[in-house]
């Protein structure tokens, strides 16, 4: 009677299995076992190099929490510290987001944080030395962030001047505007109710400028992921002539990308105004350094090697988080620069390499 064979190739006789031949009969097995291992010890490497690379600053968030927590069991985990890290995310998360909309397109805007300055002290003196109402005066200052988004955009792409020299040239005037509106003097005054409630109004606990960044974030994600023009501007961002070959009118979007980020700036210096209750020529450029920072580090995260709306405000939350916590262990007052300008460099080397890695899988 022939043996039945088993699914292992042994044969079974009466019941009772038969082992497997002697592995030293074939090496080739052997061979085969080890490159088995081998290439999943390669795929869990890749795993665990994707997540990372991926969800790096997630994870760095998480690490952050964890290490305060620890650090800090009475103070950290509060909701005294949740807010006051919402609180100060809000102005740099708009700042952030005007300014990925612009790195998207291989630009660079450095008058955000003047237009900043200069907006909310332009609120301010509206409220406080004319009788035009606020929300005549909020409009005003959007109009007035979209206009000096324009003059950048024509600057690049009309003058063609370089977009880092072309907004700083006007970052610094504006700072001189703002000078001479205050005379050097703060801007105070009675603001109405409903202004200050920009700031000041909460729904389910959570600050209505939050709830408006969040607002801000999903538009943004969904025009950048799902609409053509997003795709254009990454288009025109990663080979602007191969871009304006097919048909992309990349002038004309480069203008409306700082149109868009002047407005965006312009309604901050509305939240900044409704915030602070004061105007002075003091307040904006602080802001410039932790926009960048937020703009480029979000680019190593969800989408890496290009910027993106959610991995900005992930890597905006990190610094405050940071930040936070660094305050609370007691740090000077230097100890924030010295965290955003040591972050600044880190982003800008992630972002290079994530944006490496990127051109990299597309090749391969």
């Amino acid at each position: 009677m022939t043996p039945r064979s088993n699914p292992n190739g042994a044969s079974a006789k009466g019941g009772e299995s038969m082992s497997v031949a002697d592995p030293k009969a074939s090496p080739g097995a052997s061979a085969a076992n080890l490159a088995t291992v081998s290439a999943g010890k390669r795929t869990v490497g890749q795993a665990l190099l994707h997540i990372v690379s991926n969800h790096g600053l997630f994870l760095l968030a998480i690490l952050f929490v964890i290490a305060y927590a620890i650090l800090l069991p009475d103070t950290f985990l509060t909701k005294q510290t949740f807010r006051a890290i919402m609180a100060a995310s809000v102005i740099v998360s708009f700042l952030s987001l005007s300014e990925m909309i612009v790195v998207a397109s291989n630009n660079y805007d450095l008058s955000i944080a003047y237009n900043l300055g200069l907006s909310h002290i332009i609120v301010m003196g509206l409220l406080t030395r004319t009788e035009i109402p606020w929300y005549a005066v909020v409009a005003i200052v959007i109009a007035m962030g979209a206009l000096i988004g324009l003059i950048n955009g024509l600057l690049v792409e009309y003058a063609k001047i370089d977009s880092f020299i072309a907004t700083l040239g006007v970052g610094t005037i504006l700072y001189g505007l703002g000078a001479w509106y205050t005379n050097g003097a703060q801007l105070v005054g009675d603001l109405p109710p409903m202004f200050t409630g920009i700031n000041d109004t909460t729904i389910f606990n959570v600050p209505l400028p939050a709830i408006l960044v969040a607002i801000l974030v999903v538009a943004l994600w969904v025009v950048f992921e799902f609409l053509p023009i997003g795709r254009q501007i990454y288009a025109i961002g990663g080979n602007r002539k191969a871009a304006e070959l097919t048909g992309v009118p990349a002038r004309r979007i480069v203008i409306a990308v700082f149109v868009v980020s002047g407005a965006i700036v312009g309604f901050a210096g509305v939240v900044l105004a409704a915030r602070l209750r004061v105007g002075q020529t003091a307040v904006g450029p602080e802001f410039l350094l932790p926009a960048f920072v937020g703009a480029l580090l979000g680019s190593t995260t969800i989408r890496p090697g290009r910027v993106n709306a959610l991995g900005t405000m992930v890597a905006v939350l990190v610094l405050a988080i940071g930040i936070a916590g660094l305050q609370q262990l007691g740090g000077g007052f230097y100890v924030e620069p010295i965290f955003q300008g040591a972050s600044l460099i880190l982003s800008v080397g992630l972002a290079g390499y994530a944006a490496r890695r990127r051109r990299e899988g597309r090749s391969a």
